[in-house]
């Protein structure tokens, strides 16, 4: 192990880093609330705004992925379809496979400008996590409980509201729902057999009906859908406590643009056009297992300083003052301000912790398989 990787692995650096990032966060989703005064007299100012602040949150992360672990990504598509990137509001379908799929799918939001104004049609469940949730909900995200005649009026609401938002947005869709695991599949796949579809042998059965309504919602507004398939070279599984801890990965992401007008308006048939996308994400998926790479030209968007930057903002703002009092408190020698500052430092690991947690795939809290949920669903 190298000097530089050793010290990428002390806990001690991890939780600096991961300090910065949770007050970092607390500071920002401050500032949010401040800037909801704008929303009745300034809608769009408001939203420029939040714009930037969640870009200073988000791109901590896609620093870590970037600079800190030094992944490499690799998207396979062409020259046209990347010309547009940033350029146009999209509707992205992306594979739920790993840990830090979303964490690939910003790095490449934020190369191409447009990490602040992302959107996900996200779980409800995750507007109670600190600093995600909550920025988030600044951000106009749409939440859902996964249970449509729950959803559905405040889903048309939430994607209604975003049709004149003034940045370009991608807006993420994982059609699978949940996190691919092999009970999923398992499960999954009995569905396919008894509703007659096609099996899937890398994707879950995607759901529809996110996809359908959101497409409706956003038709006029959103110009194309991109179906971005990841994988990553020599079958690794990449997770966040790895990125933390410096280990580099190499994501390959194939990425096809499909314009709205070749999209069906009819809802069923909009519907078997998301299924049949995901037989051919499934031949992607099983050309990658056997070639290991996708079919196509391959280009690699260079990283951008602002998200080091950003960060080394952050950190020398944040830790500048928490190196001198701890500095302080054992000159001091007092064994209560020793004792209190171990503790300041045990809760802020386990918060970290927990946050990291979330996105873990056996933590991720989902209820699919599970047999009442399946009743209720």
């Amino acid at each position: 192990m190298g000097v530089v990787a050793w010290l990428k692995s002390l806990f001690v650096l991890q939780l600096l880093i991961g300090f910065v990032f949770v007050v970092s966060g607390l500071i920002i989703n401050f500032t949010q609330l401040c800037t909801c005064v704008l929303w009745p007299f300034n809608k769009q100012l408001y939203r420029k705004i939040n714009t930037r602040l969640s870009y200073s949150l988000w791109s901590q992360l896609v620093m870590l992925l970037e600079w800190w672990s030094g992944t490499d990504c690799t998207l396979y598509t062409d020259q046209a379809t990347v010309d547009k990137f940033g350029k146009e509001h999209v509707i992205i379908i992306l594979n739920h496979n790993y840990e830090i799929d979303f964490l690939c799918g910003w790095t490449i939001c934020e190369r191409y400008g447009v990490l602040g104004s992302s959107k996900v049609l996200a779980k409800h469940e995750l507007l109670k996590v600190p600093l995600v949730g909550w920025t988030w909900y600044f951000l106009e995200i749409v939440f859902c409980k996964r249970k449509w005649e729950e959803d559905r009026e405040t889903v048309f609401s939430g994607l209604n509201r975003l049709r004149d938002y003034p940045e370009y947005m991608w807006f993420l869709l994982y059609c699978e729902g949940t996190r691919f695991t092999e009970k999923k599949h398992q499960i999954s796949m009995q569905v396919a057999e008894s509703k007659g579809l096609p099996k899937l042998k890398y994707h879950l059965l995607p759901r529809t009906k996110g996809f359908t309504t959101t497409l409706q919602c956003l038709k006029g507004t959103v110009k194309a859908v991109y179906d971005v398939t990841l994988n990553f070279k020599d079958k690794q599984n990449p997770t966040l406590l790895g990125i933390v801890s410096g280990k580099k990965y190499k994501a390959d992401l194939s990425v096809r643009r499909f314009p709205v007008e070749e999209i069906p308006d009819d809802e069923k048939e909009c519907a078997n056009w998301l299924h049949k996308l995901y037989q051919e994400k499934d031949a992607l998926q099983e050309h990658y297992e056997k070639e290991g790479s996708y079919p196509g030209p391959t280009i690699i968007p260079k990283r951008r300083i602002w998200t080091l930057l950003n960060f080394l903002f952050w950190a020398t703002l944040l830790l500048s003052p928490l190196i001198n009092f701890a500095w302080d408190v054992f000159v001091s020698g007092s064994p209560l301000l020793i004792i209190g500052f171990m503790i300041f430092l045990i809760v802020a690991s386990v918060a970290v912790r927990r946050l990291i947690g979330v996105t873990e795939v056996n933590k991720t809290g989902s209820s699919y398989g599970n047999v009442e949920a399946k009743k209720d669903n």
